[in-house]
């Protein structure tokens, strides 16, 4: 189980985000919903340990995750969350399998990566080279890089910005399969896609933002 409690990140001009207390059951999908800018992407990196709040906390199985170490939080990522990036973080000059095989520096078996690229539709394109990939191709080699560590948690941001509705729900439907007993928490801009998921939170109700000055006067 993931929990989030008085989490508060503050960015470099002064300004930041406070985030409502949220509690993500182990086996549940869960859909973020809400504009462009409204914290999304930013409480999933919470959620990952790449950034540390400013206050409050994330507890992964009531074990406070933000005070572990850097290195400790890294460790953890790796081995236990699939995190699908907005913007791939794919090697371009390598190939798709080089993108997933490089997951065995850190210990990951990609030996089911060809049964995954299969079902994901791209298996055709393992040995071709990330810069040759379509928007929509690089997206599901990212979702496949993900995956393919079986991962305990998935945190998605836009998993499908860049397929068609069809290809889109597929997609969403392998990520809630393969979560299996784990969690799964998405960011999408797609309302149509919101049922597929056991949950939804509009995260313009639980992100609240606060100038540099406002912070000022609450130091």
């Amino acid at each position: 189980m993931i929990q989030t409690k008085d989490l508060y990140v503050r960015f470099s001009d002064g300004s930041g985000i406070r985030y409502d207390d949220l509690c993500f059951e182990n086996g549940q999908s869960c859909a973020m919903i809400g504009a462009s800018g409204c914290g999304k992407s930013t409480f999933l990196n919470l959620l990952a340990g790449v950034l540390s709040p400013t206050e409050g906390c994330v507890e992964i199985d009531g074990e406070n995750a933000s005070a572990w170490s850097q290195r400790r939080r890294d460790a953890y990522r790796i081995r236990h969350i699939g995190f699908i990036f907005q913007d791939f973080k794919l090697l371009e000059a390598m190939t798709v399998a080089d993108n997933i095989n490089l997951l065995r520096l850190e210990g990951v078996d990609t030996s089911g990566m060809d049964d995954l690229l299969d079902r994901l539709g791209i298996l055709r394109l393992k040995k071709r080279r990330v810069q040759r990939l379509s928007g929509g191709e690089k997206q599901r080699v990212a979702i496949a890089r993900a995956l393919i560590k079986r991962p305990s948690v998935i945190l998605a941001d836009e998993p499908t910005g860049n397929l068609n509705f069809e290809t889109g729900e597929a997609v969403v439907r392998q990520l809630i399969e393969n979560a299996g007993g784990g969690t799964l928490i998405a960011v999408t801009h797609d309302d149509r896609l919101v049922p597929r998921f056991d949950r939804a939170i509009d995260m313009n109700a639980v992100a609240h933002f606060c100038e540099a000055e406002e912070v000022k006067r609450h130091a």
